[in-house]
């Protein structure tokens, strides 16, 4: 099975490549540096052709940011490379992502024996909240397939089909990459979970000026709940994969 790890990084930013240059060293697979997209370099005509607006319910409840679109288009070129490269599966690492190396090796041989069947699994740094099916275990790690997953997952690994799959799908976008991926009764894409992974996000605390306000709050309690509703009519196989 052939496979390849995409490490996130700024272009400009020496101290995310530096750690991108880690995760690529501890991850236990070959690997590229992968500069994001930068949005500034964005134009307004690239923006309206790419971001649509209430393309499939729950609606979004946010417009997206530049950082967020930017973000999209980056996991897209990397889909689009793992076809280029006709790889089994690609590993996208985000910026700023610690992995530790015994507890990542578990976590990656569970997805890498998994793959095939669910196309997409992600590498959580929190436990998973809800619902959810148990599909196997290795060492600490334990891969299971939520109703919902709202957990951070900085790590991903996409299959082949899976990576034509997303691509058709988004040509155009209304919401952050994670919370597509989430939308399975859109998608018809029900990916995987692992926790324990083996992963950790490096970030600052949030300031006060940058936590949300209480109508934000409120406008996220109410898409969670969204979600849920659709998500227990979904059309992607209860286990796992695409439809």
């Amino acid at each position: 099975m052939t496979g390849r790890a995409f490490a996130l990084h700024g272009a400009r930013d020496a101290t995310e490549r530096e750690q991108a240059r880690h995760s690529l060293d501890t991850c236990g697979l070959e690997g590229d540096l992968w500069p994001v997209v930068e949005g500034s370099a964005l134009s307004s005509a690239t923006l309206s052709a790419t971001v649509g607006a209430g393309l499939f319910a729950p609606a979004y409840p946010f417009p997206l940011t530049t950082p967020e679109i930017a973000r999209f288009l980056s996991h897209r070129q990397i889909w689009a490379e793992i076809l280029r490269r006709d790889l089994d599966f690609g590993l996208i690492v985000e910026p700023d992502t610690e992995l530790d190396p015994a507890a990542f090796a578990n976590a990656l041989m569970l997805a890498r024996d998994h793959i095939d069947d669910l196309g997409y699994i992600r590498f959580q740094t929190q436990a998973i909240r809800g619902p959810a099916r148990l599909i196997d275990t290795n060492g600490g790690a334990v891969l299971s397939l939520p109703l919902v997953s709202t957990a951070h997952g900085p790590v991903q690994m996409i299959g082949r089909d899976t990576a034509a799959h997303l691509l058709n799908l988004t040509e155009s976008f209304d919401r952050p990459v994670e919370c597509l991926i989430q939308s399975h009764w859109h998608t018809g894409l029900r990916a995987g979970a692992i926790h324990p992974s083996g992963v950790s996000c490096i970030s600052r605390p949030a300031t006060d000026s940058e936590r949300a306000p209480l109508t934000q709050l409120w406008a996220h309690y109410v898409y969670r709940r969204a979600l849920r509703r659709a998500a227990r009519h979904s059309r992607a196989p209860v286990t796992g994969g695409l439809i």
